[in-house]
């Protein structure tokens, strides 16, 4: 009987979360998992009053779903979405909606719209940030698709959301794989940020040598300024966390290679692509991939070894606020890199992008929430077409006062051989983007040198090419 109002396929920590979420909002809704044992879960966690059913039956749970169907999927990017979509084509009817909740790569979604579309099924790829406790109880949602299908899912999805003063962390992205497109970035701009965390991590123990209490009541107090974010206050709860084994505090003891799902490499790959620079987020995923390199890195260090001449000892207080300074530095022009990599990919493929309401749904719920973001929407809110964030008056100027700590941070690490590419991606960035001209010419003359592939000059009009060595 087609009761339900909702579907989830998938019912790990997110699927079943999700789907609670939605019960908790008094909505109906059905899971469908191959494994009993998670189907037996999501009905043992659902409340008495709740309208949840569970179920191994692809027949059970199409059938049990209210018609036009809207059903999510949230089961691992790849082959398992295509294996979903065909387990459950045979059972869906024209004017049905799927959702990929995953993290997939946006030109699968846009071959999956065209695909479906000639089944008359609607398809969305929806971008899901927050984990576990967002998807429980409100994640940020970026769904992209067909206009007027996501008037069916439109109340669900802003029941469920996380919600800042009122504003639901929804909202239509754009046709065809805009949501997943937005995540891709999303997480682009948090690979950054996380990198740039561990930098000011480095620079604040191994450069000011501040011990692990100093370290974390610093972070502590950092969130309760304009660096508020999540991501500042998890660091200060990381970092406060002591092991039960050793004693000491738990990160001390955390191995430092670490891992990727691929979505930070992705961005990079696709601004190559479209030539949006984005070198921030290029250097943090370059730095996950030079972690893995630990035995390398063992060697190195017993061979490679050179011991810093610094003159001067760094003074503690003065330091630690030059480092935060750097960090709103920095972190501002990560900002500006994602979102003027969504404004071109937004022209590129056509999606319609709004920027100031990307930042909106970013507020609350999501990995890269922060305080900042309230300025940068309201940039955007000025001027709808700004091509970077930087070149905000406001913004610009806040930057522009303080890009002096985040120099002297730069000097004071590479003068104690302490790696801060982020630090160093981002100044360099910012001081590429200001510079009226740029040696890039040296560059075209090389070019046409060795391959006659011309140039043009700064005097007139047209394209030329010089006959160098004759």
């Amino acid at each position: 009987m087609s009761q339900y109002d909702f579907g989830i396929v998938g019912l790990g920590v997110m699927g079943r979360n999700l789907l609670l979420n939605m019960a908790d909002h008094g909505f109906a809704v059905a899971g469908l998992d191959l494994d009993a044992a998670k189907v037996t879960s999501l009905e043992k966690e659902a409340a008495r009053d709740q309208q949840v059913m569970g179920t191994t039956s692809v027949a059970e749970f199409a059938g049990s779903l209210k018609h036009p169907r809207a059903l999510m999927l949230l089961v691992p990017a790849g082959g398992p979405v295509d294996a979903a979509i065909a387990s459950l084509l045979p059972y869906l009817e024209n004017g049905d909606i799927i959702v990929d909740g995953g993290n997939t790569y946006f030109t699968d979604t846009d071959r999956r719209v065209t695909e479906l579309a000639a089944k008359g099924i609607h398809f969305f790829g929806m971008g899901i940030s927050g984990g576990e406790q967002g998807a429980r109880f409100g994640p940020s949602m970026m769904p992209g698709g067909d206009r007027r299908a996501y008037e069916r899912l439109r109340p669900v999805f802003e029941a469920v959301a996380a919600k800042v003063n009122g504003d639901a962390c929804v909202a239509y992205m754009g046709s065809g794989s805009a949501g997943n497109y937005v995540k891709m970035v999303h997480n682009g701009i948090e690979y950054a940020i996380m990198q740039l965390i561990a930098e000011t991590y480095d620079l604040l123990k191994r450069g000011l040598g501040l011990p692990d209490d100093r370290l974390q009541q610093t972070f502590e107090a950092w969130n309760e300024t304009e660096l508020n974010s999540f991501l500042i206050e998890i660091t200060a709860k990381v970092l406060n966390e002591v092991d039960t084994e050793t004693g000491q505090r738990l990160v001390n003891v955390i191995s430092d290679w670490a891992k990727a799902k691929g979505t930070g490499k992705w961005t990079s790959q696709n601004a190559m692509d479209l030539q949006a620079p984005v070198p921030t987020i290029d250097a943090a995923v370059t730095m996950r991939d030079l972690s893995k390199l630990k035995t390398e890195r063992t060697e190195a260090a017993k061979r490679l070894r050179w011991s810093p001449v610094v003159h001067e000892s760094l003074l503690e207080d003065q330091f630690i606020a030059q480092v935060k300074n750097a960090y709103y530095v920095a972190m501002t022009t990560i900002y500006a890199q994602g979102m003027t990599q969504l404004r071109i990919a937004s022209e590129a493929y056509q999606y319609g992008l709004q920027l100031d309401e990307i930042i909106r749904i970013w507020r609350g719920g999501c990995i890269i929430r922060a305080a900042c973001l309230e300025d940068f929407r309201a940039a955007y809110q000025r001027d709808p077409a700004l091509p970077n964030l930087l070149l905000d008056d406001e913004i610009g100027r806040r930057v522009v006062n303080m890009q002096q700590h985040l120099r002297t941070v730069v000097t004071e690490a590479v003068n104690r051989g302490i790696p801060v590419p982020a630090f160093m991606s981002a100044l360099a960035y910012f001081d590429a983007y200001r510079s009226e001209t740029l040696p890039t010419n040296l560059i075209q003359a090389q070019r046409d040198y060795f391959g006659a592939h011309q140039y043009e000059r700064i005097d007139r009009e047209g394209v030329f090419h010089t006959q160098w060595n004759g």
